[in-house]
């Protein structure tokens, strides 16, 4: 059944190198496997994520893809230090302070790849 399926994202690319060097430079990925049409990057229980080419460079405006971690402020601390830049929002029911924001019994943030995919991650508390 559908509901019992493990699910991931599948982000577009640009440039797939520019990506890979990014994501492994950043976030300390590294693919699980390459294609020449894919990169695949596997993550806790059976989850993961996909980068494809394409010649498309428009992004949606919304998150695309959201990690969840166990302490959301040591995970934002290490990535600032790799470089990562977390994005910073003051609009009607959204207000970041540092990069973070509170929302329905959660603490998180939202930072942008190489490839300008926008990324949650998120804490549940």
């Amino acid at each position: 059944m559908i509901s019992q399926a493990i699910v991931g994202a599948t982000l577009p690319a640009a440039d797939l190198e520019r990506a890979k060097r990014w994501y492994q430079e950043k976030l300390g990925l590294t693919p699980a496997r390459e294609d020449p049409d894919a990169l695949m990057y596997q993550t806790a229980e059976g989850t993961g994520f996909a980068l494809f080419p394409t010649a498309i460079t428009e992004r949606a405006g919304h998150t695309q893809m959201a990690f969840e971690v166990s302490d959301v402020r040591a995970e934002v601390a290490d990535l600032r230090s790799r470089g990562v830049v977390f994005e910073e929002y003051d609009q009607p029911g959204l207000k970041t302070v540092d990069g973070l924001v509170e929302l329905g019994g959660s603490l998180g943030g939202w930072f942008k790849d190489s490839e300008g995919n926008l990324i949650a991650m998120f804490q549940r508390r």
